[in-house]
């Protein structure tokens, strides 16, 4: 059955953090990986979308202890924990989707998601990508790692079979339910470049995990 994306989350809270760290391929190389990519200069201010439990900023923290940190999730209870994990940093969280918080123009120095944008079309995306850029500083980027279909078919095949499972379902709100739809990077790279970003290269790959890095 699906589950609405905070409800998905909230009830898999204990044991989080071991579950993506043991169960995700390469987890345990690509959190570090991620945290390095993005700036290291002292009070730099970064944009955490999907933050969940900070896993990524338990990396960065150590590349950064003095950045300057908004972290926005839908789970209030995932926020909490990374809360507790942080309480010497300077950070703050918001309680809301990403794709309706306001970000203003101009404010970040970087932004950053891991394993959260697959859920969602390129159509989805290029409003959340065009409020991302507006929000970083002149040269500022986006680093996104996420998991991505490996052709178009694959990309194809997971979006029907959301439709049909919501369709079995008696689904027909416009909220977003957890099933993943991860697009090809080729699309992502679509995405971002039509928000206005200057250009997209990847950084690094594991399987089919990559960092793509956007830059403003």
């Amino acid at each position: 059955m699906l589950e609405k994306m905070r409800d998905f989350f909230e009830n898999r809270l204990d044991g989080y953090d071991e579950h993506m760290m043991t169960n995700i391929e390469s987890a345990s190389e690509f959190y570090p990986f991620t945290a390095k990519a993005l700036p290291d200069t002292k009070g730099c201010k970064i944009l955490d979308l999907g933050c969940g439990t900070g896993l990524e900023l338990e990396s960065y923290y150590s590349v950064c202890p003095s950045a300057k940190v908004i972290g926005i999730d839908l789970s209030q209870a995932m926020l909490s924990v990374l809360g507790r994990k942080f309480t010497d940093k300077d950070i703050t969280l918001i309680v809301g989707s990403y794709f309706d918080v306001p970000l203003g123009k101009d404010v970040f120095d970087a932004a950053v998601s891991v394993e959260s944008l697959h859920h969602f079309t390129k159509e989805e995306k290029i409003p959340l990508y065009t409020k991302v850029h507006a929000s970083l500083k002149e040269n500022g980027y986006f680093i996104l790692t996420d998991y991505f279909s490996l052709s178009d078919d694959e990309e194809t095949a997971h979006r029907q079979n959301l439709i049909a499972l919501k369709a079995a379902q008696g689904i027909c709100d416009d909220e977003f339910y957890h099933y993943d739809t991860p697009l090809t990077v080729a699309h992502e790279t679509e995405a971002l470049l039509e928000a206005g970003f200057s250009h997209v290269e990847v950084l690094s790959r594991w399987g089919v995990t990559y960092t793509l890095k956007a830059v403003k």
